[in-house]
């Protein structure tokens, strides 16, 4: 990946994005604080976005610990770096890595644009240290198959015929726990969360945001036709309408730890 489909230069982007942190942080904090994340950890994000992510965990380390923020666009980045937080530019598919040098190593929303994730994740367990942990949330668009009403239903339909077309994956979320068992992580587990919301609620404008933003390639594709972007907005405009649209799966394992080392966390 070496530009985003809603690049950082895209006016409103930023906000976007910010929203996304509001909406999907809670989850990440919760899930790295499972790993057990601490004083003295050496942590690496990829994908870092806004930082959101990247600062929280810089607090969470303390000055013995160190946070690298990765982003194939650092814009967003720059203005967070500090003592124990190092802002990287980084393409996970084509840059050189440090191997074995992170006791974590997580990604959020970045597997499901990418073109290989299966070199992805591998270039990220080669950074882990024995015993360290990986950690992926991804979406997973299932809920989209039973949307009501159909032509709700016809519209997801059409925005994953675009996706497809654009080497975007949304269902990545439920293949991650099967590819890191298979590449040799331990203690592989992963749990879903999924938003119900209404018209006019912070996830619905999220939605909002991104399909405007996308609007005209969506059209070019011909798979969204102009009607159904009406049946969209109608829907997630209207308090009194409520919907489902992706489920977040969080994936952890932990790389086997070298003969008679300690291991991190849980």
């Amino acid at each position: 990946m070496s530009e985003y489909v809603l690049p950082h230069s895209l006016p409103g982007e930023e906000e976007r994005l910010a929203l996304m942190s509001s909406l999907l942080d809670p989850l990440h904090r919760r899930q790295l604080q499972a790993r057990g994340v601490g004083p003295g950890w050496r942590c690496l994000e990829v994908g870092s976005g806004n930082g959101s992510v990247g600062a929280w965990l810089a607090g969470q380390v303390g000055p013995s610990g160190r946070v690298v923020a990765t982003d194939i666009d650092t814009s967003y980045l720059d203005r967070l770096a500090g003592p124990n937080l190092v802002v990287r530019r980084l393409d996970i598919l084509r840059d050189a890595i440090e191997p074995a040098a992170y006791d974590l190593v997580t990604a959020r929303a970045v597997l499901h644009h990418l073109v290989d994730p299966e070199r992805a994740i591998r270039q990220m367990i080669a950074m882990l240290a024995p015993g360290g942990w990986l950690l992926l949330i991804e979406p997973d668009f299932l809920p989209v198959a039973v949307a009501e009403p159909a032509a709700l239903r016809a519209f997801w339909q059409g925005w994953l015929g675009w996706a497809k077309a654009a080497g975007i994956d949304y269902h990545i979320g439920r293949t991650l726990a099967p590819r890191l068992a298979g590449l040799g992580l331990e203690a592989v587990a992963a749990a879903g969360e999924t938003a119900l919301f209404n018209g006019g609620s912070p996830w619905a404008t999220y939605w909002e945001d991104s399909i405007a933003e996308l609007r005209e390639s969506l059209l070019r594709s011909g798979n969204v036709t102009e009607a159904q972007l009406g049946v969209f907005a109608a829907r997630f405009t209207d308090p009194g309408e409520w919907s489902m649209v992706a489920t977040f799966v969080a994936t952890w394992g932990r790389k086997p730890a070298a003969a008679g080392a300690g291991e991190r966390g849980r």
